[in-house]
């Protein structure tokens, strides 16, 4: 039973989620994958696996508010229904494996869960177990916040992107997770995806929880070594929003005077222009155009300015042998072997970062390309090994 809010991919969760639940089913096992929101992604429907969806939108697109924080808060709908499709499945054959509910389905799937006599395995994907806002970030000061999650500098701290009002709707949402959900109080078992992901959520996980270190998969085909020696493109690939950090990029390539080129869009893409004039923005393009730009980039720019979890497209770039830049918060830091695949950077300031790039822009940098390519393609994170890993951890999950 895969459990997620979204059927449909709008991100990095719901893709993983989906993904694996096909490459489940590829395996021979039966899947369930039960969401709230669709419609649910086509090559879901046709690789067999039996999805369950509730039609509710995500709590973002719901025309009434009152509803939305209502059913962000406790969807009584989805804790029945769920419960109705694990009565029948048998305890020892069967594994719940949940990767979200904050945006659609909230905690009232939580007791469902951890009450259920089948085994369940939860996957973080961010920070919502313990983070009212679930990113451990403070939108109003755009810096990582450290506070105690709903300790008193947390409750009396607005930190929301929008306004106090919400702030105050997400701690209560958050309490209710903690508390009637019985998350992340009562889970057994949890995957991380990131060493920097575990070391920030640990101090909230139940001790007595079992912790597996499954990393999410890179869907990309083994194309040949980019040629970043004659490339001179940085790339950022993302939403360009405040916490991804484009406009950081963009003043620090300025600096650095590098050729930026941003995929992606988002809020920020004006300011961007204007602190960035020669920067080239060409929106969201396809993966395989995605390879393209790759191919003619010099590195990857990932100045993210939260805690990312994971970082897929660093490890996209290095399966192309493309080194990247990011800074020492990241997860995405982890993936940098030595100085030859890349280089970290330890403040998140436009000359700092500025300093970073004109390493790899002079080639101070001992960046190896093939080093890279071979590294990452000795134990690649095919769809393949991540079922590996899963099949590995659900026989060892207690319920």
């Amino acid at each position: 039973m895969v459990i997620n809010d979204h059927g449909f991919i709008n991100g990095g969760q719901a893709k993983v989620a989906i993904d694996s639940a096909k490459g489940l089913q590829a395996r021979g096992h039966r899947v369930i994958f039960f969401c709230a929101s669709g419609p649910p992604d086509a090559d879901l429907l046709a690789s067999g696996v039996e999805v369950v969806c509730l039609n509710q939108p995500d709590i973002l697109d719901e025309p009434s508010a009152l509803r939305a924080m209502s059913r962000g808060i406790w969807n009584p709908r989805a804790a029945e229904a769920l419960s109705a499709l694990l009565a029948p499945l048998d305890p020892v054959s069967s594994v719940i494996h949940c990767h979200g509910f904050a945006k659609a389905l909230s905690a009232s799937i939580g007791p469902v869960i951890t009450g259920s006599r089948i085994p369940h395995v939860y996957t973080m994907h961010e920070f919502f177990l313990a983070c009212p806002n679930g990113g451990f970030y403070d939108f109003q000061k755009r810096e990582i916040c450290t506070r105690r999650a709903l300790g008193a500098s947390c409750l009396t701290t607005n930190c929301d992107a929008r306004h106090a009002v919400h702030k105050a709707w997400r701690v209560v949402r958050q309490g209710v997770i903690w508390s009637a959900g019985k998350l992340p109080g009562r889970l057994r078992n949890v995957i991380y995806i990131s060493q920097t992901q575990l070391r920030t959520m640990e101090p909230y996980l139940p001790r007595e929880a079992r912790l597996f270190s499954v990393p999410n998969p890179i869907m990309v085909e083994k194309r040949r070594r980019a040629p970043i020696e004659t490339n001179d493109i940085f790339l950022f690939v993302g939403r360009l929003s405040p916490e991804k950090g484009g406009a950081l990029f963009a003043e620090a390539a300025r600096r650095a005077n590098v050729r930026a080129v941003f995929i992606g869009s988002g809020p920020e893409e004006a300011a961007i222009r204007a602190i960035n004039p020669d920067a080239e923005i060409v929106g969201w393009v396809a993966p395989h155009e995605v390879q393209a730009w790759l191919d003619r980039s010099r590195c990857l720019v990932f100045p993210s300015v939260w805690y990312e979890t994971f970082g897929l497209v660093a490890y996209e770039a290095q399966a192309r042998g493309v080194p990247v830049v990011c800074g020492v918060w990241n997860s995405a830091a982890e993936s940098l072997a030595d100085e030859r695949c890349g280089v970290l950077y330890d403040r998140s300031d436009a000359s700092t970062l500025a300093a970073a790039l004109d390493r790899v822009a002079s080639g101070e940098a001992p960046i190896d390309g093939q080093a890279i390519y071979d590294r990452y393609w000795s134990a690649p994170l095919s769809m393949d090994n991540h079922v590996d890993r899963l099949e590995a951890v659900y026989a060892m999950l207690e319920d």
